[in-house]
C-alpha cells in the first residue's frame, strides 16, 4: 500500500488474490490431467509439458528461486521478530545483533528439518495457520486502536523515475509474496488420496478456497489499517511500528515467529525431497535418517 497508495494498492491486492485463485485452480486440475497419472512434483509436470530434457531446466530454477527465496525471507523475519520480542520483554537487556537472532531462529530448523515428509509437518503447519490469524488480527486491531499518526502522510515520496519504477516492482513483488503457495501446491496435493470417484482435485480446491478466503480476511485489513495509521512511514512488518500494549505486541511477534517456522518447513520440504532423490539416484546414497541429517542440516545452515 505504501508503494502504490490507496487506489492502485487496493487494486493490486485484489487482483493478486484473484489471479492466485485462478492459477491455483489451473494447477490443481493439471495434477491429474492424464487419467491414471498424478504429477506429484513440478518437475514431473515440467517433463510432461516440455520434455524429459528441457522440462527440468525450465521448471526447477523458477521453483527453487521461489522456495529458497521464501525461506530466506522467513529466516530474516523470524530473526527480526525474536529481536523485537526481546526488546519489548526485557528493556534493560543488552541489545543483540539481528544476525545472532537469525542464527537462533535457524537453530530450530536443524531439528524440525528432520521430519520426513509433508504429512509429518501437519501439526507445525496447523500451529502456523492459527498464529497467522492471531497476529494478523492483533496487527490490524492495534493499528485501529493506535489511530492515525500525527505526521501521517499518504503522498508518494519524491524519487527519480528509476526509484518510482522499483517502488512499483516492490509493491507487485510483495503482493505476490503475500499470496504465495503455488511453489508447493502439487506436493501438497500429492498427500491427498485420489480415486476415480473422488479425485484429489475436489478436496484440494475446497481447501484452497477456504485457505485463501481466510488469508484475505487476515491480510487485507492489515494492509489497509497499517497504511491508514502510519501512511508512507509504515514498515513491512507493521508490528514493528506498534508499541502498546507491550505484552500484546510482544505476544504478536512470537506468533509471527511460530508462523514463519511452519512456513519455512513447508517451502523447504520440496527442496529436501529434490536433493535427497538426486543423491540417491546419482551417488547411490541410502535413504534414511543419516542422509536427511546431512542434506537438511546443510540446507538450513547455508
Amino acid at each position: 500500500m505504501a508503494y502504490l497508495g490507496w487506489g492502485p494498492g487496493t487494486m493490486v491486492l485484489v487482483a493478486s488474490w484473484c489471479l492466485t485463485l485462478n492459477t491455483m485452480w489451473q494447477m490443481i486440475q493439471l495434477h491429474e490431467c492424464i487419467p491414471g497419472t498424478r504429477f506429484d512434483r513440478y518437475i514431473d509436470l515440467g517433463r510432461h509439458a516440455f520434455g524429459e530434457k528441457l522440462g527440468p531446466w525450465i521448471v526447477l530454477p523458477q521453483q527453487l528461486i521461489v522456495q529458497v527465496g521464501c525461506d530466506i525471507v522467513y529466516m530474516v523475519t523470524g530473526g527480526k521478530c525474536l529481536k523485537k520480542f526481546m526488546e519489548i520483554a526485557c528493556t534493560s537487556c543488552k541489545p543483540i545483533k539481528l544476525s545472532y537472532w537469525m542464527v537462533m531462529f535457524g537453530g530450530i530448523h536443524f531439528f524440525l528439518a528432520q521430519l520426513p515428509n509433508f504429512n509429518s509437518v501437519a501439526g507445525v503447519s496447523l500451529a502456523a495457520a492459527v498464529m497467522s490469524i492471531s497476529y494478523s488480527t492483533i496487527a490490524w486491531v492495534g493499528c485501529l486502536s493506535h489511530g492515525r499518526a500525527a505526521d501521517v502522510t499518504y503522498g508518494y515520496k519524491q524519487s527519480s523515475p528509476a526509484g518510482s519504477m522499483f517502488r512499483v516492482f516492490n509493491a507487485l513483488g510483495q503482493s505476490s509474496f503475500a499470496f504465495a503457495g503455488h511453489a508447493v501446491l502439487l506436493e501438497i496435493q500429492a498427500t491427498i488420496p485420489s480415486t476415480p470417484e473422488r479425485p484429489s482435485t475436489v478436496p484440494m480446491w475446497k481447501g484452497v478456497m477456504v485457505a485463501y478466503f481466510v488469508k484475505a480476511l487476515c491480510y487485507f485489513p492489515v494492509a489497509m489499517m497499517g497504511y491508514w495509521a502510519f501512511g508512507q512511514a509504515v514498515q513491512d512488518n507493521v508490528l514493528l511500528d506498534l508499541q502498546r500494549p507491550a505484552w500484546l505486541i510482544a505476544s504478536a511477534n512470537l506468533m509471527v515467529v511460530v508462523n514463519v517456522i511452519g512456513s519455512y518447513q513447508v517451502y523447504a520440504m520440496p527442496v529436501f525431497d529434490m536433493l535427497e532423490r538426486m543423491m540417491v539416484k546419482k551417488w547411490n546414497f541410502s535413504q534414511g535418517l543419516p542422509l536427511r541429517l546431512v542434506v537438511r542440516s546443510a540446507y538450513v545452515g547455508q
